[in-house]
């Protein structure tokens, strides 16, 4: 899974996201558990089968790649929900870590891409696709919601990482 054709990322530097980004994640997770009441403290019962490493390889592959959660959820042998669960906390994380385009930033063309980029080279893009009904007829701007990609009807989700 750390084959640099799967995430962009050589093993070394995954291996320094992973030093780097596990400890917020266990302590934002150990956040998330405490304000509820419980019967065992926390930490006790069953280690999750789909551990940090995962969860960070899997958005990396999905920001790479742009494949849907299902595909990753297949590959990885869960559930749907829990790729996306995953996705949203790790891509939190990293761009707490500062991997990601400032907001107001719009880059129209590659050449865009390319010099910001070179400005900014821990940046991140989302280029998501969130399938949405088909405009009524008439409507302006109709033909922008076709994806050439996806060749469904699509717009583009708002913010980027």
């Amino acid at each position: 899974m750390t084959d640099r054709r799967l995430t962009g990322l050589s093993r070394s530097v995954i291996e320094g996201l992973v030093s780097e980004l596990r400890p917020r994640w266990r302590a934002q997770h150990r956040d998330r558990l405490a304000p509820r009441i419980r019967r065992r403290r926390i930490g006790a019962g069953a280690r999750h089968r789909f551990g940090f490493v995962d969860r960070l390889l899997a958005t990396l592959v999905h920001l790479r790649h742009r494949l849907t959660h299902d595909v990753i959820a297949a590959w990885f042998g869960v559930h749907r929900s829990t790729i996306s669960r995953s996705i949203a906390e790790i891509r939190a994380l990293l761009a707490e870590r500062g991997c990601r385009v400032r907001d107001g930033v719009r880059l129209r063309t590659l050449s865009d891409v390319v010099a910001h980029l070179g400005r900014h080279p821990q940046a991140l893009m989302d280029a998501t696709e969130v399938r949405v009904r088909r405009p009524v007829a008439g409507r302006a701007g109709r033909d922008r919601f076709v994806s050439g990609k996806a060749r469904l009807n699509t717009m583009k989700a708002p913010g980027s990482l």
